[in-house]
């Protein structure tokens, strides 16, 4: 037996090295001596008598000679221009409608335009609320006044306004609900003059001349590059010291060697922690206060309130108790607010966070209390930097990247106006601020370059869907229907870089109509059956799929809180991993839910083999609104659905929405309409109530 060798081990002796200490970097709040001279400009300008700006006054020169594009930055008054083109149509009779993507920035409108002109003379149509629909100013969603366009070109009738305002008109580019823009903009009647309000957009004269192709009239552009407050871009370092970002060179020699000195980030989409309490420190010092952060994630802005408690100082007493007394009278308004666990923060450290998870009610208290100058900061995501009224003197940015809904990616140079378009309040500041901040997702050049970029132009977002197809096959031929999508800005914007007028629009309107004839909502002919008329009413993210349903009678019509359950799948495509489990729940849902979804299958069958988006039924939307409609209290329903509060509400707010649709159904399915009604009341209680 031949003995192995044991192999030599060869021992390393381990080397210790020394603990390397971290060295400690003193934090002092401090500025440079180069930005001393730029802080001294802070402080309240003298007051002086309101004199409209050269472009305001130009805008309303220009309205009385056709189409008006105006696009100026945020916080320039461009609301102004609006109240005066609206007084002007009053004084001899006329009429007007004032269009917002946000049922929210709809309500504040409402508001202010009733002190402008008397609330008799003003109503809203926002879905949630329909109040005073016969006044000479009417203010609503788009949304609203496209199906009004749909109704007045079936019945033949004239839009019965003289003036149609489009706020927040950048959003033709907005890839969910651009195509609500431009649909307007191409059924509105030429007679109707249209004044579009928008941020400030690249390609401000491709748009006014495409609206002169759409309409057939001058549009004639105001462009205002100025900001009402100039804004000054600064930095702040670990230390404490707050520098300028930049200087005509590039980059602030320090800024640009502390780049050169960190790592660059490595990855996207994890939290992070920032010492806001530092930084809040520092800001105060400086003067810069009030502040909006923009952070990446709804748990980062809930998280930052915990850094900054408790407060580095106090308020002067009297602006405490003016704070604390605007709060209580909001909470007596609305006392399910009572017990929100952000109180404290707001009361006693003077900060909010703002986002899409907090219920509405809560969002307007935060938004309330900003705009009156009674807290220091709000941390807020970048999804809520548009159409959101938050006047501060510094916007902070704390990373370069945001979330798109579907991954994190690089801010744009729009993203970026959007948010600095906040810091600097007219008539309360000579000077507004953008504070970048070092972190793990900051890419500080790019800020750099972003913030001295145009913004992207504005590019059509239009796409066929079934709502649409029904809805002008109401009132005209498919060959008519060619001719409309011919006017779209897709085809005019192709047209400009190819020369060539075809577009996607036509092919996909076909597959449309083809699929709809096959399932019996449309005749050979290109007109609609009876099916086909009443369906046209299911505005809706999904209408075929409700009305096979309703055709296959799969919706309840003597159980209202059923009905809204099963109406809740067809609201949300925000899918789970996994669904909720069927066993324990309420025997009459589980059944109505499952002969739903068995009743539907070869429909979504059909449509999948047709190539057409076809998301999957739920059944969390079903339970969770059939505990809330069954009363169940709120605090239960948010637990057990796992949800956060801004996410249910919102799910509730959209059922109720799409139970309308079927309350507009009682000339052909009368029971199901009433029992429809009867839902919504059971959705809307407390706190999903609409906000006054």
């Amino acid at each position: 037996m031949v003995r192995k060798k044991p192999k030599r081990r060869i021992i390393f002796a381990r080397r210790t090295s020394p603990k390397v200490r971290k060295e400690k970097v003193s934090f002092r709040p401090r500025a440079c001596p180069k930005l001393r001279r730029v802080l001294k400009r802070i402080g309240i300008p003298e007051p002086i008598p309101f004199r409209p700006d050269p472009f305001q006054l130009e805008a309303l020169d220009k309205l009385e000679k056709g189409d008006v594009l105006v696009s100026a930055p945020t916080g320039s008054g461009k609301t102004w221009i609006a109240l005066k083109a609206m007084e002007n149509l009053m004084q001899t009779g006329r009429r007007a409608w004032y269009a917002s993507p946000l049922k929210a920035l709809s309500n504040s409108k409402y508001e202010e335009f009733g002190q402008a002109f008397g609330q008799e003379n003003v109503g809203i149509l926002t879905g949630d609320r329909k109040e005073n629909s016969t006044a000479p100013i009417i203010v609503g969603t788009t949304e609203i006044l496209r199906n009004q366009l749909y109704d007045a070109m079936y019945q033949g009738e004239d839009l019965s306004t003289d003036l149609v305002i489009m706020d927040e008109a950048h959003y033709l580019g907005d890839s969910e609900r651009g195509v609500v823009w431009e649909e307007v903009i191409i059924y509105l009647p030429p007679r109707v003059k249209l004044l579009l309000l928008s941020a400030t957009v690249e390609n401000a004269q491709e748009i006014a001349s495409w609206l002169e192709f759409v309409r057939g009239k001058p549009c004639l552009t105001v462009i205002a590059e100025e900001r009402p407050v100039p804004l000054y871009p600064i930095f702040l370092f670990p230390d404490g010291e707050v520098t300028p970002l930049s200087n005509s060179k590039g980059l602030w020699p320090k800024v640009r060697h502390f780049v050169e000195k960190t790592p660059p980030r490595r990855f996207r989409g994890k939290g992070s922690s920032q010492p806001f309490r530092k930084i809040l420190e520092v800001m105060r010092h400086l003067n810069l206060l009030p502040a909006v952060f923009f952070l990446k994630s709804r748990v980062d802005c809930d998280k930052a309130l915990g850094q900054c408690f408790p407060p580095v100082n106090q308020w002067h007493p009297e602006k405490t108790n003016l704070l604390k007394a605007k709060v209580s009278k909001f909470l007596d308004r609305y006392p399910f607010l009572k017990e929100h666990s952000h109180l404290k923060y707001i009361t006693e450290a003077r900060v909010a966070s703002h986002h899409a998870g907090h219920l509405p009610h809560w969002k307007l208290l935060v938004e309330r209390l900003m705009q009156e100058g009674l807290l220091d900061a709000i941390f807020s995501t970048s999804t809520v930097a548009a159409g959101v009224n938050f006047p501060a003197r510094t916007v902070a940015i704390m990373q370069s990247d945001r979330f798109n809904g579907h991954k994190f990616v690089d801010l744009t140079a729009t993203d970026l106006l959007q948010m600095t378009g906040r810091a600097g309040r007219r008539g309360m500041d000579q000077i507004g601020f953008a504070l970048v901040v070092p972190g793990p997702h900051q890419d500080i050049p790019l800020i750099h370059g972003l913030l001295s970029s145009p913004p992207e132009p504005v590019m059509s977002q239009i796409y066929i869907n079934f709502s649409m197809v029904l809805n002008l096959l109401l009132s005209h031929r498919p060959d008519e229907v060619r001719e409309i999508l011919e006017l779209s800005l897709a085809t005019f914007q192709k047209l400009g870089r190819t020369k060539k007028r075809d577009s996607h629009l036509w092919p996909s309107f076909l597959r449309h109509l083809k699929f709809l004839e096959a399932e019996g909502f449309v005749l050979h002919d290109g007109s609609l059956t009876p099916d086909g008329i009443w369906a046209s009413k299911l505005r809706l993210d999904q209408p075929l799929m409700i009305a096979e349903g309703i055709r296959k009678d799969a919706f309840p019509k003597k159980h209202p809180a059923l009905l809204a359950a099963l109406i809740a799948p067809f609201v949300t495509e925000k899918e789970r991993e996994v669904d909720l489990e069927m066993t324990g729940t309420d025997p009459h849902l589980r059944k109505g839910f499952l002969d739903l979804r068995s009743v539907l299958s070869p429909l979504r069958e059909r449509k999948v083999k047709w190539g057409f988006a076809t998301p999957p039924i739920q059944f969390w939307p079903a339970a969770t609104i059939y505990i809330w409609a069954s009363g169940v209290n709120w605090q239960e329903v948010v637990s057990l659905s796992g949800l956060d509060e801004g996410d249910l509400a919102m799910l509730i707010y959209r059922t109720a929405d799409n139970l309308r649709q079927l309350v507009s159904l009682k000339e052909t399915h009368p029971e199901l309409a009433e029992t429809a009604k009867e839902a919504i009341k059971l959705l809307l209680r407390e706190p999903v109530i609409v906000p006054a």
